[in-house]
């Protein structure tokens, strides 16, 4: 058999990728049975042995906004826009909680599979991208109680007026679920060299929520200090979540402009990055 013969019963080459490269997205789209493998294994196990189960999911946020509606509503007096407390509280949880579960689990890629990945080849990016999904799917658990409470809160006549800015909560969704899977990736590839930054991240992300209107409006914060606010791109998305569910926040469409533009770069850096140290983790452990 010639040489040419030979090459024509192969239908996949893998060859070697010198420099930067984006991640085989096709292969993500191969591997979907694995990737909605993982998403069961994540939402199933998460909880599988503890007395409550799955309404840790919907026990988490609640205690949150119970604990932020005394601490800042009610003790410190901080205004919500005239939203009742306990509804703004809570639709800034819902919002910060799933970036933030993104952007945890995402930058503990590569230290949570080292054992899987020295095993078995599948794209890596398959893990992180079955947690954006997982965390989703919390998200839509919880996001049926906020809507329960809101339609009580407005059957007592709370001053509530959700409106056409809800077309735009599926876009929120998705910049969330990127912004926080590249910016968790980001932080994988870095702790694969320093890993002392895996200890960094739970301070940084609670200096980080306090950064964002979460406990508090934009309304409050001094007309001199908002350039600094909006330099963070969750600012105007909890703002803009806020205002599609609750009718009430400060939307500005230049702050909006820089958080996809911010999202857009942190996400496709975050992905160069885990494509880059994916090739050459397990050489460094």
């Amino acid at each position: 058999m010639t040489k040419a013969d030979d090459s024509k019963e192969w239908t996949t080459v893998i060859e070697s990728v010198q420099g930067w490269y984006m991640p085989d997205l096709r292969g993500l789209w191969q591997y979907r049975d694995l990737v909605m493998l993982f998403v069961r294994r994540d939402s199933v196990a998460t909880y599988k042995q503890s007395l409550l189960g799955p309404l840790w999911f919907v026990i988490q946020p609640l205690m949150t906004t119970i604990v932020f509606t005394i601490v800042f509503g009610r003790i410190a007096s901080i205004p919500t826009d005239g939203i009742p407390p306990f509804l703004f509280y809570f639709g800034g949880v819902l919002c910060w909680q799933y970036f933030a579960a993104n952007l945890n689990k995402t930058s503990d890629t590569f230290a949570a599979n080292v054992g899987m990945y020295s095993k078995v080849y599948f794209p890596r990016l398959v893990t992180p991208v079955s947690l954006i999904i997982s965390n989703l799917i919390v998200l839509g658990i919880q996001f049926v109680v906020f809507i329960v409470v809101v339609v009580v809160y407005r059957l007592r006549g709370a001053p509530i007026q959700p409106g056409a800015a809800l077309l735009l909560l599926p876009f929120l969704l998705i910049q969330i679920a990127a912004l926080g899977l590249g910016a968790g990736l980001i932080i994988s590839t870095l702790t694969t060299r320093f890993r002392d930054l895996a200890y960094l991240t739970g301070y940084g992300m609670q200096l980080w929520m306090y950064a964002t209107p979460v406990v508090y409006p934009v309304s409050q914060i001094p007309e001199k200090w908002l350039w600094l606010a909006y330099l963070n791109p969750m600012t105007p998305i909890v703002e803009c979540f806020r205002y599609a569910l609750l009718g009430s926040g400060t939307l500005r469409l230049e702050p909006a402009i820089y958080s996809i533009v911010a999202t857009a770069l942190i996400f496709s850096l975050g992905l160069a990055m885990f494509s880059r140290v994916e090739r050459s983790f397990m050489d460094t452990i």
